[in-house]
């Protein structure tokens, strides 16, 4: 029994109301009704069936309860209003899919080297470019389609069956066919088939969280309620895909297919884009700057070569060319996708499957966490918070169903020991209780307690637990003789157990209103005494003011006997024992990550559909920052769109929040240049989960609609869990930045050797093939390498990176052009020296090029492994296995290309004495100590592109904020 079972309030069966039947004994015409007597669509849609009275609405569906829709009706409302299904809407083909994917201007940009390198010759080069390209599309299609399936997932949530009254028999039909009018029969474990009024119910319990995001079973009744009324709170109304989980009901279908509750969020997911990663947008305006960069270059040098030095301008056009092919980083979508492939490994290790690629960097911008409270900063598992007893109000430690805790009163442990008024209570809860709790798993390393029954009645097992009952030896000590079931009527259970002894004893749990008035004394120190109703009844406000739920016990002793009746109970003989506030506590681990989250910048806000009291306490638990205002959906509603970006800002706690409710909040923050990770885990979230920048489900007790729509989902359902994901995607970012801080300069010597060469009327030191050689060889080894980088400081001391922060700052700027220039001098310089001097060759000047910018990029790549802290130590060098792998890679592959006489031959190289290979390799030392000496110099504030160098860790302003 639920709280919300204790305090639900309607009326009896018998009090069901059944529309009359006319004098000719037809169904009452429908108001809005054709000529037919058949209700018009737009009569039906626009109608709040939840604000309608049993009567008013069998008559707007021209139906009788008793004896449902005729044939006819029935074939006349299908043409009219379709068949109770999800539609698909317009689908993209797998080729539309497929070519989508080479959209992007970086990809462009490929696709022009790859042509520039075949127009060259060397078709084996231009295959590896074109293969990147199509590797990069694959994945893209692969994770798009995966995504596309969340509309699929949505229309498989819906019944299958149902049990539906048509011609004054019950018949179990395909859900499909149900109409509106139709009057359709539930009961416990059914899934409902089609939006219900109901208009019959006995103890009917529905699982809502999925629509609602509430955690516990929802009590319905047949009254209708306020027009305006939030989902949540449409207690005559029974939805579509949501669970029978108790009782038995008799309801008339007033929506089907899309035009359910359902159906609408499959409509706002249709209609929801998904926003491009804010890597991605760096990257395309990274891509149009520079293209505008390499064009510039590039016709520049053929101008001069063909107007100044009157060189041959097919000579030219190819040298152009080669200069293109040269800036181009033809490596880097490479690097990118094993990058965030390793980071997606990472993360799976720690709970986080991702799904969508992009969304491992995106993870490391995220500026908000918008999260749902039920299953994530919560466990979705009842427990029993507080103990009040006549005496002492007494705390119970531990979450969930996990029977480990202690007790405290007044800060101090305490033990339940035989005797105390609370001992007596957790017995009654104990034995006057319906479920059982039951151990699953193979081991002790991976099992885990799981109830059967009612939630709330498992958080008093677990209660009893941890007072040291043993639930099965209570059973055998106290047996049930007789029982009360729980009514909604009577709004309390009862149970008579005896103790084989001969001496009986009653005991009664319910709404604390009720067990009051059903009781003459309380339980004190020295026995039974008088009552103070009013005190108890404040003591139940104070624990409800604090967001929990309230069950109340009694007992009451007598003589032998085999069978208790309502009267008797209800005779006003109980004795009251005290009170057990209940609630869905945060998680523990939550708590914590909700703090490392505040001092990594990130803001998080609560978005759910459970109450306000509710959400303010378990927000106040996990340590939000702004818990004195909380915001409804009813409140959220007369917000207008201008005033709702900053309010979205300023507020943390939303609570009885809708899909669209979290549709808009995620939008508007958005507006404010928020990168949003929104987390769900139920058909109503969603929406919210497609829109979000990433969209994060549960994988344990999410639905399957949800994860199909998010990008990462949670193997563990724990908020935690996003916390470390959060810093392995800094982590990803950082490593991305390196890689293209150690790409771009290299990259750029390459296309200033060439430049300088044509410039001053020389012959090009390094030839075009020779560049694509550099290119793909430094790219696929050396490049990948940042890949396996660890993190370095803590990540999580510092804000979040700049969404308008563009890929090249000033800084990348800088180190792209200062090492770009010490590589071209001292490649240059290699080539100058050994051209036509004491007998050299051209092949042999060019190989001593080729062969100083990889040892120059070789050392730079120790550079580069920290953007501040020094590469010269033993860490720097060898910290990172993965690194000297790809140096070793790369060095055997130079040598293949030095000394290989087929590969001297293909690339017109000469083999090299130790004289030249020292000269090379001293080209890389100088690399290496002038770049560690730039980072000296700005570790100690001298560089004027300090700041850029420092660990955001250090900086007294992001530790503020």
């Amino acid at each position: 029994m639920s709280d919300k079972t204790a305090h639900a309030d309607r009326e009896s069966p018998e009090q069901v109301h059944i529309a009359a039947e006319s004098s000719s004994g037809q169904p009452p015409r429908a108001t809005g009704s054709g000529a037919d007597g058949n209700p018009q669509r737009a009569d039906i849609d626009t109608r709040k069936w939840h604000a309608e009275s049993i009567d008013d609405t069998l008559r707007a569906l021209a139906v009788d309860a008793d004896e449902g829709l005729s044939p006819d009706a029935i074939e006349k409302r299908r043409e009219s209003f379709g068949r109770n299904q999800l539609s698909q809407g317009a689908q993209r083909t797998m080729l539309q899919r497929f070519i989508s994917q080479f959209d992007n201007l970086f990809i462009y940009l490929l696709l022009v080297a790859g042509v520039v390198t075949a127009l060259l010759g060397e078709w084996l080069d231009s295959g590896v470019i074109f293969a990147v390209v199509l590797i990069i599309a694959i994945i893209g299609f692969i994770q798009e389609g995966r995504a596309e399936q969340a509309l699929e997932s949505v229309r498989d949530i819906l019944s299958s069956d149902a049990f539906a009254r048509r011609g004054g028999r019950k018949r179990k039909i395909d859900a499909k066919e149900l109409v509106p009018g139709d009057i359709v029969h539930l009961e416990a474990g059914d899934r409902v088939p089609a939006d219900l009024r109901l208009i019959r119910i006995r103890n009917l319990q529905t699982q809502e969280a999925a629509l609602t995001g509430e955690s516990t079973a929802v009590e319905k009744k047949t009254d209708p309620v306020e027009e305006n009324a939030d989902l949540g709170d449409r207690l005559c109304m029974a939805y579509s895909g949501t669970l029978v989980t108790a009782g038995i009901a008799t309801g008339v279908v007033t929506a089907i297919g899309d035009r359910t509750e359902i159906g609408r969020i499959s409509g706002l997911l249709k209609d929801v884009e998904t926003l491009r990663t804010p890597l991605m947008q760096r990257l395309d305006a990274f891509t149009k700057v520079l293209s505008v960069v390499i064009l510039g270059i590039a016709a520049l040098t053929f101008a001069v070569g063909v107007l100044i030095w009157g060189r041959d301008w097919a000579e030219m056009f190819f040298a152009a060319v080669s200069i293109a092919v040269a800036a181009i980083p033809e490596g880097l979508p490479a690097v990118m996708t094993v990058t965030l492939a390793i980071g997606v490994e990472r993360m799976a290790r720690r709970n986080a499957i991702i799904r969508r690629l992009p969304a491992v960097e995106t993870l490391g911008s995220v500026t908000t966490i918008c999260a749902d409270k039920t299953g994530t900063l919560t466990r979705n598992e009842m427990t029993v918070k507080t103990v009040r007893s006549g005496v002492r109000d007494i705390a119970v430690e531990g979450v969930g169903y996990e029977p480990r805790g202690g007790f405290t009163s007044d800060e101090r442990d305490l033990e339940i020991e035989k005797g105390m008024l609370a001992h007596e209570m957790i017995r009654a809860g104990l034995l006057c209780n319906d479920a059982e709790l039951v151990r699953k798993g193979e081991n002790s390393d991976t099992s885990f307690w799981e109830p059967e029954g009612d939630p709330t009645e498992a958080a008093l097992i677990v209660l009893a637990c941890k007072a040291g009952f043993s639930p099965d030896q209570q059973h055998k000590d106290y047996p049930r003789l007789d029982s009360i079931p729980f009514s909604s009527e009577r709004r309390y259970m009862a149970t008579l157990n005896h103790d084989h002894e001969g001496n009986h004893v009653i005991y009664v749990k319910g709404a604390p209103e009720r067990i009051l008035e059903m009781c003459a004394s309380e339980l004190g120190e020295d026995g039974p005494g008088e009552i103070d109703k009013d005190a108890w009844m404040a003591r139940a406000d104070a624990i409800a003011g604090h967001g929990q739920r309230l069950l109340a016990v009694a007992k009451k002793d007598v003589s032998e006997q085999f069978e208790i009746t309502e009267g008797e109970v209800e005779r006003g003989e109980l004795v009251f024992l005290g009170l057990f506030g209940l609630m869905d506590p945060a998680r523990e681990e939550a708590i914590d990550s909700v703090r490392v989250c505040h001092e990594a910048g990130i803001k998080v806000k609560m978005i759910t559909g459970d109450h306000a009291a509710t959400a303010r306490a378990v927000a106040q638990e996990l340590g939000l920052k702004h818990t004195d205002k909380v915001i409804t959906g009813r409140e959220l509603e007369q917000i207008s769109d201008q005033d709702l970006p900053q309010m979205a800002q300023d507020v943390d706690v939303f609570a009885r929040a809708s899909p669209e409710h979290k549709l808009r909040l995620v939008r508007a923050l958005q507006s404010k240049r928020e990168i949003c990770a929104m987390t769900g885990d139920g058909v109503n979230d969603a929406p919210a989960l497609k829109r979000a920048d990433v969209g994060i489900s549960m994988g344990q007790k999410g639905t399957e609609a949800a994860r199909e729509a998010s990008a990462m989902v949670l193997a563990d359902d724990n908020f935690a869990s996003i916390q470390r994901a959060i810093e392995e995607g800094r982590t990803v970012y950082d490593n991305l930045r390196k890689a293209i801080l150690f790409i771009l300069p290299t990259n750029a010597a390459q296309a200033l050797i060439v430049a300088t060469a044509i410039m001053a009327g020389l012959v090009l030191p390094v030839s075009p093939v020779q560049i694509l050689w550099v290119n793909m060889i430094t790219a696929v080894t050396l490049g990948i390498a940042f890949a396996w980088e660890k993190a370095e400081g803590n990540v999580m001391k510092r804000r979040p990176q700049p969404v308008d922060e563009p890929l090249l700052t000033p800084f990348v700027i800088w180190r792209t052009l200062f090492v770009g220039a010490i590589l071209l001098i001292g490649a240059g310089t290699l080539f100058l020296t050994h051209n036509d001097a004491d007998g050299g060759t051209l092949d042999y000047a060019r190989t001593m090029a080729v062969n100083g910018l990889v040892m120059g990029q070789i050392f730079y790549l120790l550079n580069t492994r920290y953007f501040s802290a020094p590469a010269w130590t033993a860490e720097g060098i060898t910290g990172n296995r993965v690194v000297l792998i790809a140096i070793g890679v790369c060095i055997a592959l130079q040598l293949l290309f030095t000394y290989a006489p087929f590969m001297n031959l293909l690339f017109e190289t000469a083999p090299l004495d130790a004289l030249a290979w020292a000269k090379c390799i001293a080209v890389g030392i100088v690399v290496f100590v002038l770049v560690e000496a730039e980072k000296a110099l700005a570790r100690a504030g001298k560089h004027p592109f300090a700041r850029d160098f420092s660990q955001p860790a250090e900086n007294k302003a992001n530790r503020e904020a």
